[in-house]
C-alpha cells in the first residue's frame, strides 16, 4: 500500500538540464536480463490503464547507480581514469544476487524497489570512491543516500494520485530475481520525454567475465 496521494510530472528540466543535453552516469542495465523485462511486460496492463504514465521501453529499464557529470564538461580521459578505477574497486566485489518489485506508486514513477538494499549500496560506494581517487571527495555528485529501484513508467502530469494506487491494487504482486555481474557507464540523454543512453565502458564485478 502506498501513502502517496499526489502525483507530479516527472519530465521537468532539472537542475543543468537541456535539450541537446546528455550525462555521465553508472548505472545497471538489464538488455542481456530477459527475467526483468518480462516483469516490465507482466505490469504493462497496470499502465495500459494509466494515461498519466509514460511507460518506459523495455530496453531502456535500468536500475541508476551514480552520476558523474555533464558530457560537456567532463573530458573524456577524466571518464577513462574513473572507468578503470572502478574496475579496480569493484572487481573485490562478488556478484550480487538480487529481488526486484513488488511495484509501488512513487510521486513520479511507478517503481519496483530491489533488495537487498546494503549489497547495491556498495556497489555503489565502490564506484562513488573511485570517482573520488580521480577528482577528489568534493566533486562526487549526488547524495549517499540511495533508494534502489527499477522505474517502468514515468508520470507526464501533476494530480491526484487516486487512479494509479487503486488501478496498481487491482494487479497481483509480482517480483522476479536476477545476479548483478556488471555495471555500465552510459551516456544518458532525455530530450524525448525517454531516458536513452549508450553504453561507454563496462565494470565487472568478482572479475567475472
Amino acid at each position: 500500500m502506498t501513502d502517496v496521494t499526489e502525483l507530479r510530472d516527472h519530465w521537468y528540466w532539472r537542475p543543468g538540464w537541456r535539450a541537446g543535453r546528455s550525462f555521465y552516469t553508472w548505472h545497471i542495465t538489464f538488455a542481456d536480463s530477459p527475467a526483468v523485462v518480462d516483469l516490465g511486460q507482466q505490469y504493462a496492463a497496470a499502465l495500459a490503464d494509466l494515461p498519466e504514465y509514460d511507460p518506459i521501453p523495455l530496453r531502456w529499464l535500468h536500475l541508476t547507480m551514480q552520476g558523474i557529470g555533464f558530457t560537456d564538461e567532463t573530458e573524456r580521459r577524466t571518464i577513462d581514469q574513473i572507468v578503470e578505477a572502478a574496475r579496480g574497486r569493484l572487481a573485490a566485489i562478488p556478484p550480487v544476487d538480487i529481488t526486484i518489485g513488488p511495484a509501488q506508486i512513487d510521486t513520479e514513477a511507478l517503481k519496483l524497489p530491489v533488495q537487498p538494499v546494503e549489497a547495491l549500496t556498495g556497489i555503489r560506494d565502490a564506484i562513488r570512491t573511485a570517482i573520488a581517487d580521480v577528482r577528489g571527495e568534493d566533486n562526487v555528485t549526488e547524495s549517499p543516500d540511495y533508494r534502489p529501484h527499477v522505474s517502468i513508467g514515468y508520470t507526464n502530469t501533476t494530480g491526484p494520485a487516486r487512479r494509479a494506487v487503486e488501478s496498481l491494487a487491482r494487479h497481483t504482486p509480482r517480483t522476479t530475481q536476477m545476479t548483478v555481474e556488471a555495471v555500465a557507464l552510459i551516456d544518458l540523454n532525455r530530450d524525448h520525454k525517454m531516458y536513452q543512453w549508450t553504453t561507454v565502458a563496462e565494470a565487472q564485478l568478482g572479475g567475472h567475465r
